[in-house]
């Protein structure tokens, strides 16, 4: 696939802002434009060119249908797939909607999204980040997932019980409760064994790891919905103080962020993923264990729809992999989409030597509440 070229320059914080407004205030055009540019990069396009587009339109329909997407045709013309499939041979409908089409792309290049190649520039990149942070935080609304705390204590957590003052840190002295416990025992003052301190609770130290398959398989809706999901995992750890990381593999590690709580850098670094060719699983694990810190709870959550198949022996290699990541403490879980029969039996070896847990998906609009499911049996 062809790479998109981003546009030089930096992306000024004012755009950022702009662009940020626009999408909350639900503008529908800059939502549009933001669907088309996700899109884009989810079919693997490495351009769009309004001339190119509706030759392909016209000369066959279907292909173009399968090359670009149902978002992409919709949101560049206006009209339905359906709609345009019945007219595409109209020479009055034709006209209409190179017209459209092209005032399309006219305001977008203005707006700087894309570039006078109709390749997609930083500003583009970065609305389109936007676009599916909204889409997917809206999504999960409804969905009301639930939320539970690790009884792991922390002096800098929130406060729940209390528990006698013993070595603690002064600032964590429950001075009510300390007062009242000399008052029972009839004491004039406060005494030492009066001292009660608040015994805190966190949200759980996690720090995970979010792969992702970014092999040709994966490409088109597949993508969309392991970026949202991804988005989503995100949005929560973060929110609960937790760290996440970003692995992107194909035949080889693609990219990838170390567990941090800047949710925009995984944002960002999510929508700019494209797929690639085969899958290198192995890869992945083992850049993994140099990416978690020592201390907290690891884990890693692999997303895929295929066997393993870059390497000798991928799926041994994969298991090997599996096995060191263990003993150095990771856990891993693995989402498997539709998987074969073959690829469902080297799941089950990696969750079980990997001591985590294995979810087998066929709707993908369950995929973002399997990964949440998994985030929170952790904590």
């Amino acid at each position: 696939m062809d790479k998109i070229q981003e546009g030089s320059g930096k992306l000024k914080p004012t755009d950022e802002e702009k662009l940020m407004h626009s999408i909350l205030e639900d503008d529908k055009e800059k939502i549009s434009d933001g669907k088309i540019i996700s899109e884009t990069i989810n079919q693997g396009i490495g351009s769009l060119t309004p001339d190119m587009v509706m030759e392909n339109l016209i000369r066959d329909y279907k292909m173009a249908k399968k090359l670009y997407g149902e978002t992409i045709i919709r949101e560049l013309s206006g009209y339905s797939p359906d709609y345009i499939e019945k007219n595409i041979n109209i020479p009055e409908f034709k006209r209409e909607l190179k017209k459209k089409i092209n005032e399309k792309f006219d305001a977008m290049k203005d707006d700087g999204l894309l570039n006078k190649e109709g390749q997609i520039t930083d500003k583009g990149l970065y609305l389109s980040s936007i676009v599916l942070c909204a889409e997917e935080l809206d999504n999960l609304v409804p969905k009301g997932f639930g939320e539970k705390k690790s009884k792991k204590r922390s002096v800098y957590g929130d406060k729940e019980d209390y528990k006698n003052f013993n070595k603690d840190i002064y600032r964590n002295i429950a001075l009510k409760q300390s007062i009242q416990t000399a008052l029972r025992r009839s004491h004039q003052s406060i005494e030492k064994n009066d001292l009660k301190a608040y015994e805190r609770q966190h949200e759980g130290y996690i720090s995970i790891i979010y792969g992702l398959d970014a092999s040709g398989s994966m490409k088109g809706d597949k993508l969309r919905i392991a970026k949202k999901s991804g988005i989503a995992l995100a949005f929560k750890a973060i929110q609960d103080r937790n760290k996440v990381g970003l692995i992107v593999f194909g035949s080889e590690i693609k990219d990838y962020i170390e567990p941090t709580n800047d949710f925009i850098r995984i944002l960002k670094k999510l929508a700019d993923i494209r797929a690639s060719r085969e899958t290198n699983i192995a890869s992945s694990i083992t850049k993994s264990i140099s990416l978690f810190p020592k201390k907290d709870t690891k884990h890693l959550i692999l997303l895929t729809d295929a066997l393993p198949t870059k390497g000798d022996v991928p799926e041994s290699d994969t298991l090997k992999a599996v096995g060191i990541a263990r003993n150095n403490k990771i856990t891993i879980s693995l989402i498997g989409i539709s998987l074969d029969h073959k690829g469902l039996e080297l799941a089950k070896k990696i969750v079980e030597i990997g001591q985590g847990k294995l979810y087998k998906v066929k709707d993908l609009d369950e995929i973002d509440k399997v990964i949440l499911e998994d985030y929170e049996s952790l904590k």
